[in-house]
């Protein structure tokens, strides 16, 4: 039976910066142009928190009794190991998903934005068939894309709008922003991954492309993503301080070495959390900017 510590690490701690960074940024852009309501904010949050932690188990369960953990390096799986009953967790990712959807309808009453049901039944939707079902789409290379809308345009403009009423254009670029470091901390975790993926026919992008391709896109996408706060601040309704969170990719230069350097297997584990931080500090100092412009 798995310890309390075993599921918190088949939670993946590593990966909620991916959660809480465009409900930050977001409720940031709110406050900005039109004030920012932290009721709906803290039920956006919560949605968040409890879809990247339920997919995380949706993961491990789907993965697990397909048998594609078997060889994985990384982080505890509690399928893959028989550390849990698959049947448990299972259930404890339903039970993530349950709280997701109890705390995006608090959104949708707050807010009275009933486009919020559909949006997030239709993330829950994705959060399973990422590894589950018959076809799962993260099998197919199509993961990044996911994360990247999910994790970014939908949990940003679905955080502003929410408060402000409206889809700005400055929320868009913060969810492009946030969409883009969120595929890359999946980008560091399926490079790492390629050749036991390989082994269980599992085709993610990095498959797909390959390990050097793979490489420079992670590059791509955290400077892109940190960058896009100089389009910000030149937008004409943009925050004059936004170009402060540039000081993230400094955070970023060492997950970046690492990556350039060719390191394959556990020497890429950092990277995970290194890319996770990165996020979360240029989401912090992003909305200091914003908030204080």
């Amino acid at each position: 039976m798995a310890t309390k510590s075993q599921w918190f690490a088949g939670a993946r701690p590593r990966t909620l910066p991916a959660a809480i960074a465009p409900v930050l940024v977001g409720t940031a852009i709110a406050s900005f142009e039109h004030g920012a309501n932290y009721q709906i904010a803290a039920c956006a949050l919560l949605v968040s928190l409890a879809l990247q932690v339920g997919v995380n188990y949706a993961n491990d369960y789907s993965d697990g009794i397909r048998g594609t953990d078997k060889v994985r390096i990384g982080p505890v799986r509690l399928v893959g190991q028989e550390l849990a009953a698959p049947a448990k967790v299972k259930q404890a990712a339903y039970l993530s998903f349950a709280i997701a959807a109890f705390a995006g309808l608090g959104m949708t009453l707050i807010s009275g934005l009933w486009i919020l049901i559909p949006v997030g039944v239709s993330a829950i939707i994705a959060a399973w068939f990422y590894t589950g079902g018959k076809h799962p789409y993260g099998y197919a290379g199509l993961g990044e894309f996911f994360v990247f809308v999910y994790f970014g345009l939908v949990a940003v403009i679905g955080t502003s709008a929410s408060q402000s009423g409206k889809i700005s254009t400055l929320s868009i670029l913060g969810g492009i922003s946030c969409g883009l470091l969120s595929t890359a901390i999946l980008l560091a975790n399926n490079v790492r991954d390629i050749p036991s993926d390989i082994e269980a026919g599992k085709r993610t992008l990095a498959v797909r492309i390959g390990d050097q391709n793979t490489r420079k896109l992670y590059q791509a996408t955290v400077l892109l993503g940190i960058w896009l706060a100089v389009v910000m601040s030149a937008t004409s309704s943009g925050p004059n301080l936004a170009w402060i969170a540039v000081g993230a990719t400094f955070i970023a230069i060492e997950p970046i070495k690492v990556i350039r350097s060719g390191a394959g297997g556990r020497d890429l584990i950092p990277v995970l959390a290194g890319t996770g931080r990165t996020l979360l500090v240029y989401s912090l100092l992003l909305s200091f900017a914003i908030l204080n412009s």
